[in-house]
């Protein structure tokens, strides 16, 4: 009874003394998508990631009603690295939906700008500056900036309950946010002022600055170490880490001098014995658990995490696994930290299953395929006439009248071209489509059907509305691990025959590894410039954005994708990407544009989706 009591006092005094609007609450999933295409229009780097941030303690004085319901410590800034642009998870400051959305934009805006001309000047200063860029930059901006700056002024402290030295710095952080540029420096005061939700976090947890990354990729998990005040990594969220001495099987042998009961081991934890469920740790709260603190201790023991926790995925056994074809072929990656391309970095393998067998088509796709071979046959190219011949297969009406014409006013033609002849159109395009194997294809639809059976079933369809028309394609796969070894598996090369056979390696396909998009958009796009075809289309088909096991996961793997697509622009290909991801608006109009890619939200409609999307994209629609 005292702690449901207890409960019930906690929840009514932690909502009296809350100042926000919870109803009036605004989420960043929500709006995510739109900050996104925001943030690249006011000039912001398209390859970086959004995502929430992690409150920190603030250390700013509380209300009294604060103090007593232990609330009011901490709070969500915004501030951004190389890689991500962290955003508060939810705003509900202001009394207005539309307010709390347009704070969430105000700080995209001024995320946008370079840090680099303000590194030179104080917290303050910088915040002043940025804020001052960004409304002459944008002035259409400055109406909205300061509607939010009255509503922000309203919800911080009173003046008339600071003591002096506090007052004097309330103040002049209401100065700045007024007259952006007015403040030099902030007055001394007692303890931390309240934070500034119109402004970036002035101290920002970032990043340990790792060690240059090598060629090898080996050390590219240098970013799981961190030191003393940098931060951590987890659940999308970082964190102050703090750091702890060498694991003891590095450390000296030492005299046991003085040890508290809760430091030594029992006889439970030095025994591996089944321990019951009520030994077991807590990990289903280790989320929340997290959430609350403000540091993570961490040890400096030269191991990635990798070695610590052992997850291998390895490749088949040599009897199960698909035929390489060569050692494979070099090709270059972008590293855009030290903004230059490696040369011969990453290895591509070309391969074939080596399990294929002829097969005709599935019979469920049979009533399917029919169909967008009737549709294709329809749409494809048409016969068309031929005019102006001196001789053909038919009279042409309409010069023949014109000739008579001319003979009747004496304006006669030396030689009368009033033939025409009807030849079958033709269209010089070759097609290559790219399909995504990697892992994540495994994942489950239904409890008979994976996306990888959806990929299937799409690339059937596909195969069986081209054979109708006179447009040349081709189908590969690719999966990767690491650089050494991005497999690019040959489903249907330029010159072989859609039949039964190619139909046997399209249904041999299976998920691979990772999603090392650079480099089989780059040997795609080295197959395509061979071909004489005056249109070249690479087609992309995915359901997620480029990873690894090594550096390029995350923001390393987009820029280095994003090279390889303009290198697959300037050999004169046309890039699309058709993906099933449901995140893709965040980096997808970054990669191929705005126009460059379609999101199929209905992953079970790819397969007829597909075709369809073909015709519109090369003007058979």
């Amino acid at each position: 009874m005292e702690d449901i009591v207890g409960q019930l006092w906690h929840k009514f005094i932690s909502k009296v003394a809350y100042n926000g609007y919870p109803e009036q609450q605004v989420a960043l999933a929500d709006i995510s998508n739109s900050l996104a295409v925001f943030f690249r229009a006011m000039g912001g780097n398209g390859g970086l990631k959004i995502t929430e941030v992690n409150a920190f303690e603030h250390g700013a004085k509380q209300s009294l009603l604060q103090k007593i319901a232990g609330s009011g410590t901490h709070i969500e800034l915004a501030w951004r690295d190389e890689d991500t642009l962290r955003l508060p998870a939810a705003i509900d400051v202001l009394p207005n939906v539309e307010q709390n959305r347009q704070l969430y934009f105000w700080l995209a805006a001024l995320a946008s700008i370079d840090d680099k001309p303000f590194e030179h000047l104080n917290w303050i200063g910088a915040a002043q500056a940025k804020t001052v860029a960004v409304l002459s930059q944008y002035p259409g901006l400055k109406k909205r900036y300061f509607e939010l700056v009255a509503l922000i002024i309203q919800h911080r402290p009173t003046l008339s309950k600071l003591k002096e030295r506090d007052l004097a710095a309330e103040q002049a952080i209401r100065q700045a946010l007024l007259e952006p540029g007015s403040v030099d420096r902030l007055p001394l005061s007692q303890r931390p002022p309240m934070p500034v939700m119109l402004w970036l976090n002035p101290n920002p947890p970032t990043k340990a600055k790792a060690k240059e990354a090598s060629d090898d990729d080996d050390s590219s998990n240098d970013d799981d170490q961190s030191s003393s005040g940098k931060v951590k990594q987890s659940n999308n969220r970082k964190y102050q880490a703090e750091q702890q001495e060498e694991d003891s099987e590095q450390q000296k042998p030492s005299l046991l001098t003085v040890r508290h009961e809760t430091d030594l081991f029992t006889l439970a934890e030095m025994f591996k014995l089944a321990r019951s469920e009520d030994d077991d740790d807590d990990l289903d709260n280790a989320s929340e658990i997290a959430d609350d603190l403000d540091y993570l201790t961490i040890s400096k023991d030269n191991k990635t995490r990798g070695s610590r926790i052992k997850f291998d995925l390895d490749l088949p056994a040599a009897s199960d696994d698909d035929i390489a074809l060569s050692e494979g072929s070099l090709f270059p990656e972008w590293h855009y930290k030290k903004n230059k391309l490696i040369k011969d970095h990453c290895c591509v393998i070309p391969m074939v299953s080596g399990h294929a067998t002829p097969t005709p088509l599935p019979e469920n796709l049979t009533r399917a395929a029919r169909k967008v071979r009737r549709q294709f046959e329809a749409l494809q190219a048409q016969r068309q006439w031929v005019r102006g011949l001196e001789d053909g297969s038919e009279i042409d009406l309409e010069a023949y009248i014109n000739y008579c014409g001319e003979r009747a006013t004496g304006r006669l033609s030396a030689q009368p071209a009033l033939y025409k002849h009807m030849l079958p159109g033709h269209r010089d395009l070759a097609t290559l489509v790219l399909a995504d194997l990697s892992l994540s294809t495994e994942a489950s639809l239904s409890e008979e059907t994976r996306i990888i059976d959806v990929i299937r079933d799409a690339l059937f369809l596909f195969s069986e509305s081209l054979c109708t028309t006179t447009d040349q394609f081709a189908i590969y796969g690719f999966s990767s691990k690491k650089r050494q070894m991005v497999r690019f598996t040959t489903i249907k090369g330029f010159n072989d025959k859609y039949d039964n056979r190619v139909r046997g390696h399209i249904n041999a396909i299976r998920p691979g590894l990772f999603t090392r998009m650079g480099g089989a958009i780059r040997q795609a796009t080295e197959i395509l410039q061979k071909r004489p075809n005056a249109q070249k289309l690479l087609l992309l088909i995915t359901d997620g954005k480029p990873n690894d096991l090594d550096q390029y996961e995350g923001r390393y793997g987009i820029e280095d994708t994003k090279a390889a697509i303009i290198e697959a622009k300037q050999a004169g290909l046309i890039p699309f990407c058709i993906t099933i991801d449901r995140d893709a608006k965040e980096y997808l109009p970054y990669l191929f544009g705005s126009k460059g890619y379609a999101q199929i939200k209905d992953i079970q409609q790819l397969p007829s989706e597909l075709p369809l999307l073909y015709a519109q994209l090369t003007g058979l629609y």
